[in-house]
């Protein structure tokens, strides 16, 4: 029989930096005790059942599949959310976008989508601290949508309702005080698709076209006609992609247009405003 101890030193078998922090999420997932129990108790045996599990776990993770989709979980804005193949990872960077939006002055009772919801992450963060908005959470993946449901009824925010759309297609004649998106903006062909986490990430979700821009031009030339005077779009995008976003918005009718940087200073989120005179 292992101990805990000895079985977080196969950590040295694992891919990546993290391999440490991924083989203690691992073992409390399977142990179902909290990251202190782990240097509480080093010297515990867990069953035999628990580290044949373990063992599992940690091959996956060796052949290279997401810790997330192993545990079916992952923290985003402090909230647990469950997550799946059908979804996108949520990463700290998309964080970013629901701090600014958190910053705009909107109507008390704002009406909000998030366009390509996955597992609900940025739309369920929103209702988590406002909970007078209106959020839509709308995806084109039954699946993904699935999730995002699942995730706002477990965390009991009755201000979010899933909607079933290819992008604006469902909400035709429909406007809101704020449009955010995390939208897929990976170049076809980008060798970072065969590495890490993506290779298992729906393709779907991070792919569009071979400039990476195809989604965003649709959000950015069809958001005004689904914004109420004075509302704001806010869109996710490569660190690369800053300048091309601002010029679609601009292009678009938006005013006010800015990019934010994310925690590794990368510029991550531009966005724009929908003046009344439009």
């Amino acid at each position: 029989m292992a101990t805990v101890q000895q079985l977080l030193q196969e950590a040295t078998t694992l891919p990546g930096d993290g391999a440490r922090r991924d083989a203690e999420i691992l073992l409390c997932h399977t142990l179902d005790k909290p990251r202190s129990y782990l240097y509480s108790w080093p010297e515990s045996e867990p069953s035999p059942q628990q580290q044949l599990a373990f063992q599992k776990l940690m091959q996956q993770r060796r052949e290279g599949r997401p810790v997330a989709y192993l545990t079916g979980e992952r923290e985003f804005w402090s909230l647990s959310l469950t997550v799946d193949e059908h979804t996108l990872i949520p990463r700290p960077e998309t964080e970013t976008l629901v701090a600014w939006a958190l910053e705009l002055t909107l109507p008390e009772h704002a009406e909000v989508m998030d366009l390509g919801t996955g597992s609900g992450a940025i739309a369920l963060a929103l209702a988590s601290e406002r909970r007078d908005w209106q959020l839509t959470a709308a995806d084109s993946s039954e699946g993904a949508l699935a999730t995002a449901a699942g995730n706002a009824q477990r965390l009991g925010l009755n201000n979010v309702r899933c909607l079933l759309s290819d992008w604006f297609v469902a909400i035709a004649g429909s406007r809101f005080d704020l449009l955010v998106s995390n939208p897929p903006y990976i170049e076809q062909g980008d060798p970072h698709l065969q590495r890490g986490d993506l290779r298992f990430e729906p393709a779907t979700a991070l792919v569009a076209g071979p400039d990476g821009l195809s989604d965003i031009r649709v959000l950015a030339d069809q958001a005004s006609a689904h914004l109420n005077p004075g509302g704001w779009v806010l869109l996710e995008h490569g660190y690369q992609q800053g300048q091309a976003v601002r010029d679609l918005l601009r292009t678009a009718g938006f005013s006010e247009i800015a990019t934010r940087e994310d925690l590794s200073g990368h510029p991550r989120i531009t966005g724009g405003c929908l003046h009344a005179d439009r």
